[in-house]
């Protein structure tokens, strides 16, 4: 009887999902990426769902906090998390953490991949990667460069291209994306590799020069702008992403309607379009599939990080 009456119970608790407001955890200061991909997909379910959805900004420790707190938040389908790529850095960054990237969350799915764009502030006299390259080794250790955080994917993707190319700058962390892309513009710091979300509105603007992408082919949003591989830097690639996931031991039916509902809101043509103008390339999976993403992320830049010598400081 009772397997029965769970059988009946489980299907109508998820179709009565939401009942209440939700939270979207994100682990950055408001102004970055993940903060512009949760406002954007949060406004769209509540709309769907016309419940509230609160933006919770829980910036710091490489994006740590606010993981250990989407970790130990009830799973109950009302606290969501959203996650960028170094999610799935953090496990080989860091000897020891307080949850698990995979074991502690139960995957919904991806929203979008990204591109870092090399930018450098327009008092540079370099319009191209080969420019840049020349300039940067003519001044060893001269120039500074700003990144969202130690460990951050774009620390990585700098340290990546400071690996392949023989230059030599230096590293200036900060606490998210918007400080350090506030540094660029005042000229602060010479150089960034920001994700492209952050970056587009000031490369349009021409507050600052945009001289390649990270990805393996040109964005939509700066189709202009040639990837670094297209630059001079043979086989150079460092992609990233964004996606949703929930605390571990959320209902399967629950989590299936918020996949369903995300996959949707994300594939709409006007949320598409929203996306690719913002530097995002929309792309959704069913939850199975993101888990396997996600495994497979953590490995792959476990290797990254081996390679390019990265660590926190």
């Amino acid at each position: 009887m009772t397997g029965a009456l769970c059988a009946v119970t489980l299907p109508a608790l998820a179709q009565n999902f939401p009942v209440k407001p939700l939270r979207v955890i994100v682990p950055f200061p408001a102004g970055g990426t993940s903060d512009i991909l949760a406002r954007a997909v949060g406004q769209k379910l509540t709309e769907e769902w016309k419940q509230q959805v609160i933006i919770d900004n829980r910036p710091g420790a490489g994006a740590n906090i606010g993981a250990e707190i989407a970790a130990k938040s009830p799973a109950d389908g009302y606290n969501l998390f959203l996650i960028s790529t170094i999610h799935c850095i953090n496990p080989s960054l860091y000897r020891k953490l307080a949850y698990d990237p995979i074991r502690d969350f139960a995957p919904v799915t991806l929203i979008a991949e990204t591109s870092q764009v090399l930018a450098v502030h327009p008092s540079l006299p370099v319009k191209t990667v080969k420019e840049f390259i020349a300039y940067a080794k003519a001044r060893p250790g001269q120039l500074n460069y700003s990144s969202a955080g130690n460990g951050s994917q774009p620390h990585l993707t700098a340290e990546l291209f400071k690996t392949q190319t023989g230059v030599d700058f230096v590293h200036v962390p900060y606490k998210g994306a918007p400080p350090a892309m506030v540094d660029l513009l005042s000229g602060q710091v010479a150089l960034t590799f920001a994700t492209a979300p952050s970056a587009v509105p000031h490369v349009k603007s021409g507050r600052i020069r945009a001289l390649g992408v990270s990805t393996a082919k040109r964005i939509n949003a700066l189709p202009e702008v040639p990837t670094i591989a297209e630059g001079g830097v043979a086989g150079f690639e460092a992609s990233g992403s964004n996606g949703v996931v929930v605390p571990a031991g959320t209902l399967a039916a629950i989590i299936e309607r918020l996949n369903s509902t995300i996959v949707r809101i994300v594939r709409e043509p006007a949320m598409s379009k929203y996306l690719s103008e913002q530097g995002a390339d929309p792309r959704t999976m069913t939850s199975a599939e993101y888990g396997d993403y996600l495994k497979a992320e953590v490995a792959k830049w476990a290797k990254v990080v081996k390679a390019s010598g990265a660590k926190v400081d």
